[in-house]
């Protein structure tokens, strides 16, 4: 089972060793991110980078004259706050997978297929459908529950002070101090459908914030259903709370579909919810720490630059003034965050189980998929591999247009699409085959499109051009006119003796 607090997980990291207390006092401002960086590019406790057995790149340089092990970090000693903070408790698949309640993510995705598979849809409306509405399976939508709230056992209104808390600046240049591991809770003023999303937060003062989302994100959604009404929007940005619920946070699930519902998904039970003490929403009973507040429809702050996982700075601009009304926490709280920058870092193991896990549910909008792989270079929204088993001409061409059309896999700009036989996991594989199997004129194609905000090589934010590449061999129909060479394999019955034989070789 998924532990039900921070601080209970925490513990198990401990006891795994996948924690280190550091004593000393730090700043909050830079100090700390320097350090995990160091430490998030540093090899696993298994030994391995990432997962994998070689360094990635933005691995620790050399001139840093420095060594570690990649684990999570308390920091008990703040400069200007009482609170610990806790960070890289995601950071590594074995972390993660110790989030998530001790299954794989392989088992995970599992449960969902197999959820999945009873009296499977046709059309492309049951297929969306029957996504949106599996995880209702169960009972476990959450509850709300009457009395106290670990998460309330303390409380401020009028003396609410953001400052208090441990909040720190990741890069030199960001615009200053943020709230990144911030599960922010909003709800639809009309539906009153609940949405748990993880928005960055800047903080200016006390109570004075930024509210930072994207357009097409369900949090400004509802922002914005709010201010059509003239009404201040309520949120609740909550920090802790079950282990699994920051990656609920993060998971792209469908709009309407409750993120506190997955989490109980993921968990095996549903998660029990309190009401906030100034704001008219529900937050995880069990949370470190909750900030209440309403974003202004009338009143925006600059907020930025920010440095991002992208690798680069996110440019300032106009985002809605969050007021803080309340501030309720346990008793010696632990402050949860995260840095941003270039992987991997927390959001890369995060966006792994992403990818794993909800491959399954992307089968059932595009099932000519096989498999795929976010490439950690495209940091998840620049770069898709796509295994299809190629059955007609131009068959990769309509799954890359498919995959356009899959929810935030929109936002993809480069979409790769091999045979069945490529080991979509291998970026040196699926770069053979681009490079043997790809002719530019004919296998190269540009649309049209959204892509990330973040992406700065676009021409407008937002928008611009992306690719697609058939990286398949070539069947009549596709402009092939010469014959299509065999790929060169060594024989079974050769590989079996030398197998058998390897130890006589003096290996």
């Amino acid at each position: 089972m998924a532990y039900d607090t921070l601080q209970e997980f925490l513990s198990a990291l401990d006891k795994a060793g996948e924690l280190r207390r550091i004593k000393v006092a730090v700043d909050a401002r830079l100090e700390i991110s320097e350090i995990v960086d160091r430490v998030s590019k540093s090899p696993c406790t298994d030994g391995t980078y990432a997962g994998a057995g070689a360094a990635p790149f933005g691995a620790v340089n050399p001139r840093h004259g420095t060594t570690g092990v990649n684990q999570a970090l308390i920091f008990e000693n703040v400069r200007g706050s009482e609170m610990p903070l806790a960070i890289n408790t995601f950071g590594s698949e074995k972390r993660l997978q110790m989030a998530l309640g001790g299954q794989s993510i392989e088992m995970l995705a599992q449960r969902i297929a197999e959820l999945t598979k009873p009296e499977m849809p046709v059309g492309i409306m049951e297929k969306i459908r029957k996504g949106i509405d599996f995880l209702k399976l169960g009972g476990l939508s959450p509850k709300v529950r009457s009395g106290s709230a670990l998460c309330q056992q303390v409380v401020h209104t009028g003396g609410a002070d953001l400052t208090r808390m441990p909040i720190i600046q990741c890069w030199p240049k960001d615009g200053g101090k943020y709230i990144t591991l911030g599960q922010v809770v909003t709800m639809h003023p009309e539906t009153k459908a609940r949405n748990l999303g993880m928005y960055r937060v800047q903080v200016f003062d006390k109570q004075l914030a930024a509210m930072h989302w994207h357009k097409h994100h369900d949090g400004a959604r509802h922002f914005r259903a709010w201010a059509a009404q003239g009404k201040a929007c309520p949120i609740a940005i909550t920090l802790g709370g079950e282990s699994v619920l920051p990656y609920a946070a993060t998971a792209p699930l469908p709009p309407g579909l409750d993120e506190h519902m997955f989490a109980g998904f993921l968990q095996g039970r549903a998660l029990e919810l309190t009401p906030c003490k100034t704001v008219p929403l529900e937050v995880s009973a069990n949370c470190e720490i909750v900030i209440e507040g309403y974003a202004d429809p009338q009143q925006t702050i600059l907020e930025g630059p920010f440095g991002d996982h992208t690798g680069f700075y996110s440019l300032a601009d106009q985002y809605p003034v969050l007021r803080i009304t309340a501030i309720t926490h346990r008793k010696n709280p632990v402050y949860p965050t995260t840095i941003v920058g270039k992987p991997p870092q927390e959001d890369y193991y995060l966006g792994k189980a992403t990818e794993r896990i909800f491959l399954p549910l992307l089968k059932l909008i595009v099932p000519d998929i096989m498999d795929y792989d976010l490439p950690m270079f495209g940091v998840f929204h620049n770069c898709a591999f796509i295994k299809i088993r190629k059955e007609y001409a131009y068959h990769a061409r309509k799954v890359i247009h498919a995959v356009w059309g899959a929810g935030q896999m929109a936002w993809t700009k480069l979409v790769i699409v091999v045979d069945e036989d490529v080991d979509v996991h291998s970026v040196d594989d699926v770069m053979f085959h681009v490079a043997a199997n790809v002719d530019p004129r004919r296998d190269t194609f540009i649309a049209e499109g959204p892509l990330d905000i973040l992406d700065h090589a676009a021409p407008s934010v937002g928008a611009g051009s992306k690719m697609g590449i058939d990286a398949t061999r070539k069947w009549a129909g596709e402009g092939q006119v010469r014959d299509w060479p065999e790929e060169i394999s060594m024989d079974s019955s050769t590989m079996d003796l030398v197998t058998r034989r390897w130890k006589e070789y003096g290996f």
